[in-house]
């Protein structure tokens, strides 16, 4: 089970810059590939009936419905994601992917929700945020060594290219 962490920021971002966004970082930097209009897709669970949608996104992109239940898919806050969602969400993903990596039960967590409604909010169409419940998913936060949580890690193209741990207020 990862640790909850709150306190210092445990890599290059200061507490400013992570209250800013990473995401913000990562664009700036010039690290955010542009994205191609041949694989701008992304498969996602409905957040109504759970069924498992491919959705186009992009600047031009029109607002996605399950094609299910004929529902809105929420692309502009973040979009939970099982284990089972995991590779085929994040890693098969057309645009760069933020991966909250959280528990319900941790205050820090918590309290980085608000920032990433915010970059979900503001970044829709090019970027796409997900949570993921390490209690929930243990192999996956296994596989990406989540000690400490939260742990926000930036996906593109299947690459991890920046991982930021912990919160400060």
């Amino acid at each position: 089970m990862a640790s909850c962490h709150s306190g210092l920021a445990l890599t290059q971002w200061s507490s400013r810059v992570t209250r800013q966004c990473l995401v913000r970082m990562y664009i700036e930097r010039g690290r955010l590939l542009p994205m191609s209009e041949s694989t701008n897709t992304v498969t996602l669970r409905c957040g109504f009936c759970l069924a498992l949608n491919t959705v186009e996104l992009g600047a031009s992109m029109d607002h996605p419905i399950c094609g299910d239940c004929s529902k809105p898919m929420l692309l502009d806050r973040p979009v939970k994601v099982t284990q089972e969602d995991f590779d085929r969400t994040v890693l098969g993903s057309g645009v760069p992917v933020l991966v909250d990596f959280y528990a319900d039960w941790c205050a820090p967590c918590k309290m980085v929700a608000p920032l990433l409604d915010e970059i979900a909010n503001r970044e829709v169409g090019k970027m796409l945020v997900v949570k993921l419940d390490t209690d929930h998913a243990p192999d996956v936060a296994m596989k990406y060594e989540i000690r400490s949580i939260p742990t926000l890690i930036i996906f593109q193209n299947g690459d991890e290219v920046e991982r930021s741990l912990g919160f400060e207020p």
